[in-house]
């Protein structure tokens, strides 16, 4: 199974512009990114809107594509990517996935169970999770819960806490039942990509700012894939400092 991944990478940010420049134990975020892909699939691309970003990836010997800076998410950013790619090279692909460029402690055994879910021609999209292990932190806005079918498909993401359990103390909510965060690596069927970045925006999404709901909202089936790894994303100069004081580069 061909795998085109590309990585979204912008330089503007409000909490930490240039993060995808920032170096981690010697080398730019973006690189970590782009050597974990390589690992599992030979068509890496960062797909990036600045020149900076176009040059760095370039000088550490690895492959960019530029596109606009007008989109609204990373898989918006990715389907132009797609098309640059496959327009200039030829090649077809059986998936494309989207890892972001904040994200150097993925590993590529992630990616790999991401693509593996499209064995199943049933699959139009897919993602991964991780069972919460704090009680607090299923109650944290910013960690997206996943609830999911027993055929292992998404039913729903929140901001909130979900499922909430009535009757008991939140204390002793994570003893009760199982609460999954949402890892925010997708992969995609081509097909459904092009799909998908034609919708637009509804209320669901709108109201808790998550793209995925956009999807779901429209009928399409997230396959959600369970992993045992936590992906540290990198939103802040302080999540930088965490990073390189908890990990050996």
């Amino acid at each position: 199974m061909r795998a085109l991944i590309l990585i979204p990478a912008r330089y503007a940010s409000t909490r930490f512009p240039g993060k995808p420049l920032a170096l981690i134990g010697g080398k730019p975020m973006v690189q970590h990114v782009v050597e974990k892909a390589a690992a599992v699939a030979e068509d890496v691309y960062v797909a990036t809107d600045d020149s900076r970003i176009y040059d760095c990836v370039a000088d550490f010997g690895g492959k960019a594509v530029m596109t606009s800076a007008e989109h609204r998410s990373g898989t918006d950013r990715c389907y132009e990517a797609y098309r640059h790619v496959t327009g200039q090279t030829g090649k077809k692909y059986d998936v494309v996935v989207n890892i972001q460029g904040d994200e150097p402690f993925i590993q590529p055994e992630q990616v790999t169970a991401l693509v593996s879910c499209f064995e199943d021609e049933k699959v139009e999209i897919a993602t991964l999770a991780k069972r919460f292990e704090q009680p607090a932190d299923i109650f944290d806005a910013n960690k997206v819960k996943v609830v999911c079918s027993a055929k292992g498909t998404a039913l729903y993401f929140s901001r909130s806490a979900i499922p909430f359990c009535r009757g008991i103390e939140q204390d002793h909510w994570l003893d009760t039942t199982l609460f999954y965060k949402h890892v925010g690596m997708y992969a995609y069927r081509p097909q459904v990509l092009k799909e998908i970045t034609a919708l637009p925006q509804g209320r669901l999404e709108k109201a808790e700012s998550l793209e995925q709901l956009r999807w779901l909202e429209n009928g399409y089936t997230i396959a959600v894939r369970e992993t045992t790894h936590e992906s540290i994303g990198i939103d802040t100069p302080d999540d930088l400092k965490r990073a390189e004081d908890c990990k050996t580069w």
